[in-house]
């Protein structure tokens, strides 16, 4: 006969034999309860939506374990690594002797090698390599070789060392023997053997072939030796100089650089101007002539920077004609600004009939009125570079004590009558005053 402990132990239900008693509802539910919290206790974490697989297993596995610091090799599977012994007898190796074929002082060394490479030469000898210096005879030397100043026991004695250092001058000129000979330099001892090795190129060369003569200017290269020793031995104070003056040289670049534009885009500006006048002047006498004409072959290329080009609907499909008085993104919020400033001054309408009549008309109103904006800036910022220079030239003039008959040669077109003198008097404040900040006069409106 079971007892209400016996039913308690077979749902898994707390409580001792003082708790024996009616099993309730309540007691059936708690345990519902508690065995989702233990589930839900040995449940793992969910890998992340978008990460592959491999990664997450990089982070956790299973058991929650740390990923390992060091790839693990196992003796099962296919790792397994079996010997591979061979049937073959181990050649036998012993201590021998050796030379080496570079050094002329007889030494013997000893190292394990094969027996059976036991007689041959020393493995390392190919890659000695020498310097061929060539030998000249008696009678070659008294007749192409002499130097007055050389004798041919100080040229024997060079080319000893040559040989001996494989024309390493600067261990030649420190092994060379000032105090019997006269104290030479390495570009001295360089040109000498140089020398030497293209007259006998020359002689030696057969008849009809152009023989490799080696050059070498010992005068460049001395020059080149003194330049990078004044470079080293340069002052703090000069090096910090040196600097602003290479920073004051590419300010000027700069300033070269957007004055040659500037200038640019005025001499557009002043070419559309003139293409814009002459083409109405060519329309007025077309309408005198009541010649039926047609616009668009008499209007001439207008750069691209003057006026505003409006973008041309040449697609298929419907289109309404009121965008075409659309101004394009490229024109600037002041230029826009600026327009209907001066329509609504002059009591034209903003947003007019779209006619195919007023629409032409009307963007063509609107470009010309954004090419007198860009004239007057370009003309404003030309007066006020105008009056800068004015001004710098009567610094100039107080600074330098010039008399006023030199600070009267401004003329009324602002051109500067500045003399040769006082270029050079002050070519050094001009320097640094045209690499100053730049010269920005304020917006003009129209």
């Amino acid at each position: 006969m079971t007892t209400g402990a016996d039913v308690r132990d077979i749902l898994e239900l707390g409580g001792g034999e003082m708790d024996a008693g009616p099993i309730s509802k309540k007691d059936i539910i708690n345990s519902d309860k508690k065995k989702s919290k233990k589930s839900a206790e040995t449940l793992t974490f969910k890998r992340p939506e978008g990460m592959h697989r491999e990664v997450y297993a990089l982070l956790y596995s299973d058991k929650k374990d740390a990923p390992p610091l060091l790839p693990s090799d196992t003796t099962q599977g296919y790792r397994t690594v079996k010997a591979k012994l061979g049937c073959k007898k181990v050649r036998p190796w012993k201590w021998m002797p050796f030379t080496n074929p570079a050094r002329r002082d007889g030494a013997i060394f000893y190292h394990w090698r094969r027996m059976a490479e036991e007689g041959k030469d020393y493995p390392f000898a190919r890659f000695n390599k020498t310097v061929q210096v060539p030998v000249y005879s008696e009678q070659e030397y008294q007749m192409y070789l002499p130097d007055e100043g050389w004798t041919k026991a100080e040229t024997d004695h060079l080319f000893d060392l040559c040989k001996r250092f494989d024309l390493r001058f600067i261990v030649i000129h420190d092994r060379y023997d000032h105090q019997q000979f006269r104290k030479r330099s390495v570009e001295d001892l360089k040109e000498r053997y140089y020398n030497i090795c293209a007259k006998l190129a020359k002689i030696r060369a057969p008849s009809g072939t152009d023989p490799k003569i080696y050059v070498f200017d010992a005068g460049h290269e001395r020059r080149r030796k003194d330049q990078l020793e004044r470079l080293y031995n340069r002052t703090p104070e000069q090096v910090t100089e040196e600097e602003y003056l290479i920073q004051e040289l590419r300010k000027i670049e700069t300033r070269k650089k957007e004055r040659e534009k500037k200038a640019q885009d005025l001499q557009k500006l002043i070419t559309a101007a003139d293409t814009t006048t002459e083409m109405h002047r060519a329309e007025r006498k077309a309408t005198k002539k009541k010649l039926p004409q047609k616009r668009e072959t008499e209007k001439p290329s207008v750069p691209e920077t003057a006026g505003i080009k409006f973008p041309d609907f040449k697609s298929a499909g419907v289109t309404l004609r009121s965008q075409r008085m659309k101004l394009p993104s490229s024109v600037g919020q002041k230029k826009i600004k600026a327009i209907e400033q001066i329509l609504t001054e002059q009591g034209v309408d903003l947003n007019p009939m779209p006619t195919e009549e007023i629409v032409q008309m009307f963007n063509e109103l609107r470009s010309d009125l954004v090419l007198v904006y860009e004239l007057k800036q370009a003309h404003a910022n030309c007066e006020y570079e105008q009056q800068m220079l004015r001004h710098r030239y009567d610094a100039l003039v107080k600074a330098g004590g010039a008399s006023t008959a030199t600070g009267d040669s401004l003329g009324a077109d602002g051109h500067l009558g500045v003399g040769p003198d006082d270029i050079k008097a002050e070519g050094k404040d001009q320097i640094i005053d045209v690499v100053g900040a730049p010269l920005t006069p304020n917006s003009v409106s129209v």
